[in-house]
């Protein structure tokens, strides 16, 4: 475990929350407990691949509204779901919803740490992912209008030539603009350009869907 991945558990029950807290640490998992679904709310996250082990029944605000506020709020957390009455709806309910797992009490201490341990790759890996297209993204905001308008022509696969009587000028101003291009998204290759250009588009897409939804 790096020393930003947090492992986060909310249970309303102190015995139990206590006994999940000790079993984390003991393994090494830097762990915060909270047995209130207000104070775990309001309580400022590390911006690390985490993890929370979310009880389902909880006064006031149960788990499935945690995970629904959550999701509101666009916080990247893998939950991992545990409950003392689990069904196969229930169950299905909160992976759809984007759950890691979803385990039922009394917990086996293998399993949990098992699910735990592959949330926080799977946070991790989202993380990396986020990381990747920022930079991407960054890139591409480097490039100067006429830098754009020519990268959408050699990923059209147009030549030169072809690039300078679209835009109205002439051949060597095309080369420029495309060494630069080139050198700013740190790219050798048509292909390269084009797979991450294609990358940037699906990523925006798929997260407009989901702003959507």
């Amino acid at each position: 475990m790096t020393n930003e991945q947090i492992v986060y558990v909310l249970d309303d029950d102190p015995e139990i929350l206590k006994a999940l807290t000790r079993l984390l640490g003991a393994e090494g998992f830097q762990v915060r407990g909270f047995t209130s679904a207000h104070e775990f709310l309001a309580h400022e996250r590390s911006p690390g691949p985490a993890c929370l082990v979310l009880d389902l029944a909880m006064p006031e605000i149960d788990g499935l509204e945690v995970q629904e506020r959550l999701r509101r709020g666009g916080a990247d957390l893998s939950i991992v779901f545990l409950s003392g009455h689990g069904s196969i709806p229930l169950s299905v309910r909160t992976v759809k919803a984007g759950a890691e797992d979803f385990l039922t009490k009394p917990v086996n201490a293998a399993e949990l740490l098992a699910a735990i341990r592959a949330a926080l790759r799977r946070a991790s890996d989202r993380q990396a992912e986020r990381e990747e297209w920022l930079a991407l993204h960054q890139r591409l905001a480097s490039l100067t209008p006429r830098e754009r308008e020519v990268l959408d022509h050699v990923i059209a696969g147009r030549l030169n030539k072809q690039i300078a009587a679209d835009l109205g000028t002439g051949e060597q101003n095309i080369k420029v603009h495309r060494g630069r291009l080139m050198r700013k998204m740190g790219v050798r290759s048509v292909v390269e350009l084009a797979r991450m250009t294609e990358q940037l588009r699906r990523t925006l897409k798929e997260r407009d869907g989901r702003a959507q939804e």
